[in-house]
């Protein structure tokens, strides 16, 4: 399938550089079919059913972008000390991590690399623009560590408009994150609250949570022609027996699994089976979703605006309908909606 079938022109102005406040106040665009309607988010619990559930990514974002300082390379204190930057994007093992670093012909193996604090990182090997770096925490717990260290690593959209600040420690985060790992936020989820959660559950919608580490391959464009050529980058994920054991039941009952962004949604899809059940997950998924493919397991996806020829519009087009999304779009270029992931929301049923 071509990727250019996947592109759109976004005027630059409609890319949000900081979310809505509050959280909930956000615009969703609701798509079904052929039919579009403009709502706010905070209307999401008259647009669902009582025995519906909804299911959230409680994936939490590390503060990945590191500074540091490469050390010289001999006792004598000769050679140069080099600014370095390390942007986290995979763990490997323990306190070791893979990451994208610049400049990164200053490095090579063994260098070694002082971050702020008390963090230090052994460079293991690079290759290219990426290294494997293995941290010293001088006997702190290592995420404390990177807390103290480093900043949140926003989307290059963002990144290039504006340094990343303190605010974006916490709106850069969901209210659902718990379980350490991700270098980007699920951010479909960023648009809720606890009053949102409390009108839903009030409304009978009932809610879990899987986990889906995003990684930095999230943000990497499609650089070929056409999809099958594409190789999709890889993400750890997990549904626990209790989870799987409660949206199956959901499903049981009639209600329908309202995937909260396109990681839940991925990962859900990774999981099932071809009758839709949930099987407990917790591996890595590389699930790539285009056109033509067949949803098991998810009826509604909430998500965000993604950027034209990646494979987060590849995905709403595969769920909603190419023509359908294409058209919500121009919809939403001409209203004025907020893109990306700091921008307004969708609201989409599945295509038959």
């Amino acid at each position: 399938m071509r990727v250019d079938l996947f592109d759109f022109d976004l005027p630059p102005e409609r890319i949000a550089l900081s979310p809505a406040n509050p959280r909930d106040s956000a615009r969703m665009l609701c798509v079904a079919g052929e039919s579009i309607a403009d709502k706010i988010v905070r209307d999401l619990p008259s647009l669902l059913r009582p025995g519906d559930l909804f299911v959230a990514n409680d994936t939490k974002v590390i503060p990945a972008q590191l500074f540091g300082t490469r050390a010289p390379r001999d006792e004598h204190q000769q050679s140069e000390a080099v600014a370095i930057e390390a942007t986290l994007h995979k763990e490997v093992s323990k306190n070791c991590w893979r990451a994208f670093v610049r400049p990164a012909k200053r490095l090579r193996e063994g260098d070694l690399i002082a971050f702020k604090g008390e963090l230090r990182a052994i460079v293991k090997s690079r290759d290219g623009a990426e290294a494997v770096l293995q941290f010293e925490t001088g006997g702190r717990n290592f995420l404390s560590a990177l807390d103290e260290a480093g900043v949140m690593p926003l989307p290059p959209y963002i990144a290039r408009k504006r340094p990343a600040g303190d605010e974006d420690k916490a709106s850069y985060q969901t209210m659902f994150a718990d379980e350490a790992g991700s270098v980007a936020a699920p951010t479909a989820g960023l648009h809720f609250t606890p009053s949102l959660i409390a009108a839903l559950t009030e409304r009978g919608v009932d809610q879990t949570t899987i986990t889906l580490h995003v990684g930095a391959g999230t943000f990497l464009p499609v650089s070929v022609d056409d999809t099958a050529d594409h190789k999709m980058h890889s993400e750890w994920g997990e549904i626990t027996d209790a989870q799987a054991a409660q949206i199956n039941e959901a499903r049981a009952a009639g209600g329908r699994v309202i995937a909260v962004g396109t990681t839940s949604l991925r990962l859900l899809e990774s999981a099932a089976d071809e009758d839709g059940t949930i099987k407990p997950f917790a591996s890595e998924t590389d699930i790539f979703i285009t056109p033509g493919y067949r949803f098991k397991a998810v009826d509604m996806l909430m998500t965000n605006f993604h950027l034209p020829r990646s494979t987060l519009f590849m995905l709403v087009c595969a769920f909603a309908g190419t023509d359908a999304m294409k058209a919500a779009y121009a919809h939403a270029i001409e209203k004025d909606y907020r893109f990306y992931s700091y921008g307004d929301a969708c609201l989409l049923e599945r295509a038959p």
